[in-house]
């Protein structure tokens, strides 16, 4: 079931097209995890801070020393501070595939997203027995 306003893809590019758009929606979820990592991790290392300087107050100025110089500077993974690791996965893995997702829409369907949700959308428009949606 097609119409003008539909791209005219096959059963397998609608799936394709699906899969594709939910997998990208995954994606952008990870990206939201990612983000909360970054700043439950930098509510975590303010505290860390304020460790450091207790511990100095409290007299164990090698144990602040040791905070101060080995652990508040250090990266969140190998030498990689959380803001960096988001800048990375933005600019490398969500860019890249995000343009893949687009340039795959492009090609299958027009620029078109949620086919599938779409052709759902219309369909139960049409079995309604409301004249609501004659319009649509």
């Amino acid at each position: 079931m097609s119409d003008a306003s539909d791209p005219d893809v096959t059963e397998e590019e609608r799936r394709a097209l699906h899969d594709f758009q939910v997998g990208i929606e995954y994606v952008y979820r990870s990206y939201g995890a990612l983000l909360d990592f970054h700043h439950h991790l930098g509510h975590a290392m303010d505290r860390l801070h304020d460790a450091e300087e207790d511990l100095r107050a409290a007299g164990h100025e090698e144990l602040a020393d040791e905070l101060r110089d080995e652990h508040l500077p250090a990266g969140a993974v190998e030498d990689m501070w959380s803001y960096e690791i988001v800048e990375s996965f933005r600019e490398g893995f969500l860019r890249e595939i995000t343009d893949f997702e687009a340039g795959v829409r492009d090609d299958l369907a027009d620029g078109r997203s949620h086919v599938t949700e779409r052709r759902q959308q219309r369909e139960w428009r049409e079995r309604a027995e409301s004249e609501n949606w004659d319009d649509y």
